[in-house]
């Protein structure tokens, strides 16, 4: 192996860690995206405590888009673990947590 092979090596092991890194930026960007839908359309629709709780439309991953990757009902679920949105028994969505509170 010659100094030539060995930099070719280190360029493509940088390489990859550079699409890695990418793509974790990428995601995060997504679900950072979709929070803030989330967040702007339960406060639209004045959805803050379970009495004026509201239906998600897509709240529950579709069978017609399996394979595409849709970052809302997975945010959703995230944001309700962590008590920033709440969940009605019956499945309807409020906000817990609006800007501004901690």
């Amino acid at each position: 192996m010659n100094i030539s092979e060995a930099g070719e090596i280190v360029i493509g092991i940088c390489a990859l860690i550079a699409v890695y890194m990418l793509t974790r930026q990428y995601h995060a960007w997504r679900m950072a995206r979709a929070y803030q839908r989330i967040i702007k359309d339960l406060e639209e629709k004045k959805a803050v405590d379970s009495a004026t709780a509201v239906d998600l439309p897509y709240a529950r991953q579709s069978i017609i888009r399996m394979g595409v990757r849709n970052y809302v009902p997975k945010t959703l679920k995230y944001m309700t673990e962590n008590s920033i949105v709440g969940v009605t028994p019956d499945g309807r969505y409020y906000v817990l947590r609006r800007k501004g509170q901690s």
